[in-house]
């Protein structure tokens, strides 16, 4: 399986956790939001937003173009620490952080 193909599977991996744990279903961003200058959108959108939107959004147009991904990506501690606070449940947060972990793993690796 070629990188590509590792972070699609990867991707919808994340997806169904985020599905699972009930943070995939929010409102799409404005484009003012999308706009944002600040690691994460963090001034303009929560994170169940920023991965749905922008993160996953992003790097299946990577995937979809077999275009280089990016030397290395770590989102999961974010996620970690955002999770966290927003008291998502134990089991849900330790689900949706492994995989992200996953996808950081397969785009520093290819």
């Amino acid at each position: 399986m070629n990188p590509h193909q590792r972070l699609d599977q990867a991707l919808r991996e994340l997806e169904a956790t985020l599905k699972a744990a009930d943070l995939w279903r929010v409102e799409q961003p404005s484009a003012e939001a999308l706009a944002s200058q600040q690691p994460f959108c963090v001034d303009t959108m929560e994170l169940p937003q920023w991965l749905r939107y922008v993160f996953v959004a992003r790097l299946d147009a990577l995937v979809d173009a077999e275009a280089p991904l990016p030397a290395s990506c770590s989102v999961a501690p974010a996620a970690d620490v955002y999770l966290r606070q927003a008291q998502v449940q134990a089991h849900h947060l330790l689900l949706v952080v492994k995989a992200i972990e996953n996808v950081d793993r397969v785009v520093t690796e290819s």
